[in-house]
């Protein structure tokens, strides 16, 4: 599967503050990032044979996007949108500096550790690919009471050693 030239790819960066009980990028000081159309003509295997091939992530489930805001502590996660358009929320629906994206089909997400996101619309068949690093299983947190433990641990997480889509030259291994 082909994905857009280096060259070519329109990414956008967003650090998003701590919101109550959302960590989001204030742990690590990594940004998320959308990837505009990395994939010009996606569907779910092509993805998961993409991201297969360039080892960095394991594929691990085919689904749309909760709709509660939640984050994972444990690990960075890898949306890849197979199809359909929606929007979405990262870093909490009242934080004055969330981000609010119309996903489409082609783009990917890199969600760094301690990120909330949720569902806001669904414009049509919105599905994507979730990925983490090769060997990483997710847990789920929603910015309650308890999990003040897990969000300290996300400051020890490693990041990616390559892109996950692009590999030794990526966007994600120059933030």
């Amino acid at each position: 599967m082909s994905v857009t030239p280096l060259n070519a790819l329109r990414v956008s960066t967003h650090q998003i503050p701590s919101y109550k009980g959302l960590p989001n990028t204030s742990v690590q000081g990594k940004p998320l990032m959308i990837y505009h159309s990395a994939f010009p003509n996606p569907n779910a295997s092509n993805i998961k044979s993409h991201l297969r091939s360039v080892g960095v992530v394991s594929p691990q489930w085919e689904y749309t996007m909760f709709s509660e805001t939640h984050f994972h502590s444990n690990t960075h996660e890898v949306l890849s949108i197979a199809s359909g358009s929606a929007k979405c929320c990262f870093g909490g629906e009242n934080n004055e500096g969330r981000v609010e994206p119309v996903l489409e089909k082609g783009d990917v997400v890199i969600v760094p550790a301690g990120v909330g996101h949720r569902l806001l619309e669904d414009y049509g068949g919105f599905q994507m690919v979730g990925s983490y690093p090769t060997g990483e299983s997710w847990d789920m947190c929603y910015g309650r009471d308890g999990e003040k433990d897990k969000v300290k641990a996300i400051k020890d997480l490693g990041w990616f050693k390559k892109d996950p889509i692009y590999g030794d030259d990526g966007p994600s291994i120059k933030v």
